[in-house]
């Protein structure tokens, strides 16, 4: 059992490769932003649209990296490395067919999502253009999402981080070309994205070859798909539950005032930078309290556990204090408007105290992600967007505001914060009760 030293500095170089990661993921989407931002208000506009749909389906398709860590690294900690190599296969095959299955699927649909999402006239056009495109890129995007999941179950998070960066490195001067030198518009951004991907796509899979042969080798049984196929499941419930309630934040804010919406805006922009961080430090639980809990390691795994939150929890507080400190001052980086600077500035204290309990919600979801509990995440997700629910109408009828609003926010995330923590604590014990019978 590794002292608790040893166990931080395995937990951070994981932690640190991976908020790289995590940083480089939107990257795509702000340089094809800044680029036809320079084309068109329309065009633009457009963008946004396809962009809101593609992050969606990204979203939803996250399973493929969180089950297949878990599934590797146990089985590496199990010293049974063949099941890790079929289960890195597995997944590169579901990623396949999931993405190809998506083409028809988005292709058909674009235009439903798009009029759905507000689009309409040009700019719904140049949207419905954009993911017409994009949807020849989804099969390798989805292996890109298997491969690190691959990547993440041997420890190694530097390989897809630089891939990753490689990878919109040459989506920014692919598009620079396409846009602006053959003026193909939003067409052009487009293809780019797409070249890209299957370059990342196309390199990941001849890393893999190195460490596991065969990437794809034969198709696999339905049995062995089964448990991906099952974690996708639970866990796109959780991602929809969260969802739903964040998405519904903006809703409730666009039906009080301009200003109410834009201060609510300023504070989730916040939230998703500062979220990366948090993210950052549970990835690696993923990892090694699988692992841990594959080597039937029930002690080193609640040491594991239990350092991922305190870490957390220390980033967290320290992310709170800064932020709260400078609540009159950090929305004026985004902003002048006095309104809105006047609505903001409750709700940056509480997303500053929300970052509290949502450091150990973070680390607990990773936790029980490396324990493979998909399940009761799926379960919690749904539950605490049950109770959220009827509390958006009463803020509305109240005219709370964007205070208000992440006050109430702040109770949702204490209860996943101590759900998830009492359930990890409590898996973990009991595995460490028969550890020792």
């Amino acid at each position: 059992m590794g002292t608790r030293g040893d166990t931080d500095r395995r937990i951070l170089r994981l932690a640190i490769p991976a908020l790289g990661a995590l940083a480089v993921e939107p990257l795509y989407v702000a340089v094809d932003t800044a680029m036809i931002g320079r084309v068109g208000t329309s065009e633009l506009a457009g963008l946004a649209l396809a962009a809101a749909v593609l992050s969606l389906l990204v979203a939803g398709a996250n399973f493929l990296t969180y089950g297949t860590t878990q599934q590797v690294a146990r089985a590496l900690g199990a010293g049974d490395p063949a099941s890790a190599d079929r289960a890195g296969r597995t997944a590169m095959w579901v990623a396949l067919v999931v993405g190809v299955s998506a083409i028809p699927v988005l292709l058909a649909g674009r235009g439903v999502v798009v009029n759905l999402l507000g689009g309409d006239g040009v700019s719904a056009d140049h949207a419905a253009t954009y993911l017409a495109i994009s949807a020849l890129g989804l099969p390798a995007v989805m292996i890109v999402l298997a491969s690190q999941g691959v990547f993440r179950g041997h420890a190694d998070y530097r390989t897809p981080l630089w891939i990753l960066l490689g990878s919109n490195v040459a989506n920014a001067v692919i598009e620079a070309v396409l846009v602006f030198a053959l003026d193909l518009s939003v067409a052009g951004s487009a293809w780019s994205t797409v070249i890209a991907q299957w370059g990342a796509a196309v390199a990941l899979i001849g890393l893999q070859r190195r460490r596991i042969g065969r990437v794809l080798g034969s198709r696999p049984q339905r049995g062995e798909a089964a448990p991906l196929l099952s974690a996708g499941r639970h866990l796109l419930l959780r991602v929809t539950g969260i969802l739903v309630v964040l998405t519904g934040s903006t809703s409730l804010m666009a039906r009080q005032s301009d200003a109410a919406l834009a201060a609510h805006q300023v504070v989730m922009a916040l939230f998703i930078l500062l979220a990366l961080v948090l993210d950052a430090l549970a990835m690696p639980a993923q990892t090694l309290v699988a692992e841990a809990e594959g080597a039937g390691q029930a002690r080193e795994g609640l040491l594991i556990a239990g350092r991922t939150e305190i870490l957390s929890v220390a980033a967290g507080a320290v992310l709170a204090i800064t932020l709260i400190a400078g609540a009159g001052i950090v929305p004026r980086l985004f902003t002048a408007d006095a309104s809105v600077l006047a609505e903001a500035r409750g709700a940056v204290v509480l997303l500053g105290a929300l970052l509290i309990p949502g450091a150990v919600a973070f680390a607990g979801d990773g936790i029980l992600i490396g324990l493979g509990d998909y399940r009761f995440l799926g379960g919690l997700s749904l539950a605490t967007l049950i109770a959220v629910a009827p509390l958006y109408p009463v803020l509305s009828s109240v005219d709370a505001g964007p205070t208000g609003l992440w006050a109430c926010l702040v109770g949702w995330m204490t209860v996943r914060a101590l759900t998830v923590h009492f359930r990890f604590r409590w898996l973990l014990g009991r595995s460490g009760a028969l550890e020792s019978a």
